[in-house]
């Protein structure tokens, strides 16, 4: 590896954010422009496993026009974990709902949407681990839906194994041109 290179990687790696846990767009898009070889450092239970704390925080202005003025909680991969684990087989939650339940919980006027479907996408692949080391308990990722009931593509083994998931606990899943939706998910919701 070149000096160029090697500064190149402390560049990328110092914009990390979102306590040290997940890149944003822009690194993406460069990870995938570089020449360096990129392998995560951690495992996915290592970073659910963060020992970082929840904050609560003034929603910030570029907020603002969307959630209103007052506090915004960033919770943590492990206070999201205890949230999926909460919903029931044969149920479903929204991101929706785990935001409201985050302020509920911690007395904020909103919850951060972004932090959210990271950590939310963390604890599904660190369930997935779980379930490769031979874990039966896991984290039920599956039963979190998108706020009109859609599937989230970004889900760990791709829209068909999530499906066959909701399928074998008695969900209905359908494709709709390129979307991928419970049918009466309404009916189904899990109290948080």
């Amino acid at each position: 590896m070149s000096l160029l290179d090697n500064a190149e990687e402390r560049i990328i790696d110092s914009l990390f954010v979102l306590h040290s846990i997940s890149r944003s767009k822009e690194v993406e898009s460069m990870k995938s422009k570089s020449k360096i070889t990129w392998k995560s450092k951690k495992s996915w239970r290592d970073k659910m496993e963060n020992p970082a704390e929840p904050k609560v925080v003034d929603v910030p202005p570029k907020m603002q026009p969307r959630f209103g003025q007052g506090k915004m909680i960033i919770a943590t991969p492990m206070i999201i974990d205890g949230i999926v684990r909460k919903i029931p087989k044969g149920k479903l939650a929204t991101v929706s709902a785990i935001m409201d339940r985050l302020c509920e919980d911690f007395g904020t006027d909103s919850a951060c949407p972004m932090t959210t479907g990271i950590f939310l996408n963390i604890v599904a692949k660190a369930a997935e681990e779980d379930r490769a080391a031979g874990r039966k308990r896991i984290a039920p990722y599956w039963r979190v839906l998108k706020s009109k009931g859609e599937l989230n593509p970004k889900f760990p083994g791709g829209m068909e194994t999530y499906a066959e998931k909701l399928e074998a606990e008695g969900h209905t899943v359908e494709k709709i041109r390129k979307t991928w939706k419970v049918r009466d998910f309404e009916k189904r919701l899990a109290k948080l």
